[in-house]
């Protein structure tokens, strides 16, 4: 490792932000510098500038690469190097408005069955019955059950932020079940073993997303729907259900009740609401 990418690393440290974040802060200047076959503090601005311009109108990268490209950079060259230059200022990503893939109750149930290794289905079915991250359902621990309440404690969540979120009854003993399969002493979801009994870190999260995938393509159902589907999945089926919209909020994680609201567009209450309302006119009309 380089003394200046470990300096970035340490000032991302210093600034408190998680290992996924700093990973895809350094990615981001390691691909600046491979653009050009240059270390990233012997570029110049209009260096810079160029690079953004090939990502924006040659590469067409999505808003969501170039923001975290634009993020990485520019967090390198204005707290690592000190250069406060007005092109870091200049470049923004377009914003996207996009509504997440949701799957209806029926279609949860039918992916759910078409995974077959029980470590997968078991994980996958705590991340929908829990509204979790993947990152949040694979690290779950042993000691973050609290059975007796019915609760689950997410630890270092999105934000870094802890939150406890409702745990159902079957669950709870499904989980009970499964975890008497390895009775590994930390982790509910255990990787490979280092021994008889404990594992060194959990579950890999990408066997989670395959294990997915393949369970998606078998059930033959359309939809793009990865691991994240069964959280958006979650809070829909929620406000289906008249679950309020704070509760909801809560047992998410999100800081904005804003964030929460967009699911009150993918419900089947909602798109119901609109054919009520339209109905009418067009029978009127075609009389």
């Amino acid at each position: 490792m380089t003394p200046l990418r470990e300096r970035m690393l340490e000032d991302l440290r210093l600034r408190g932000f998680s290992s996924r974040t700093q990973e895809a802060y350094v990615g981001a200047v390691r691909q600046l510098a491979a653009h050009y076959h240059q270390p990233p503090d012997q570029l110049s601005e209009d260096d810079l500038r160029q690079y953004f311009l090939y990502l924006t109108d040659v590469k067409r990268v999505a808003p969501s690469t170039l923001t975290i490209a634009l993020s990485g950079i520019k967090f390198f060259y204005q707290h690592t190097l000190r250069r406060d230059w007005p092109t870091l200022a200049l470049v923004r990503a377009p914003r996207e408005k996009k509504l997440p893939v949701v799957l209806s109750v029926s279609e949860v149930e039918q992916v759910l069955r078409c995974v077959h290794l029980p470590r997968y289905r078991m994980c996958l079915s705590t991340i929908y019955a829990c509204g979790l991250r993947l990152q949040e359902g694979v690290h779950l621990q042993v000691g973050d059950i609290d059975a007796e309440r019915h609760l689950v404690h997410i630890r270092h969540g999105k934000g870094n932020k802890d939150r406890y979120v409702p745990l159902p009854p079957r669950i709870l003993e499904t989980l009970r079940g499964y975890w008497r399969s390895h009775r590994d002493p930390r982790w509910l979801f255990p990787g490979i073993l280092r021994s008889e009994s404990h594992a060194s870190a959990p579950m890999c999260e990408s066997g989670v997303q395959r294990a997915f995938r393949a369970a998606l393509r078998e059930s033959g159902i359309p939809k793009p729907a990865t691991v994240h589907t069964l959280r958006h999945s979650y809070a829909t089926h929620l406000l289906e259900a008249g679950v309020n919209l704070r509760v909801i909020q809560v047992s998410l994680g999100h800081a904005s009740p804003t964030t929460t609201a967009l699911y009150t567009h993918l419900t089947r209450q909602a798109e119901d609401r609109v054919v009520e309302a339209i109905t009418p006119v067009l029978d009127a009309l075609w009389a």
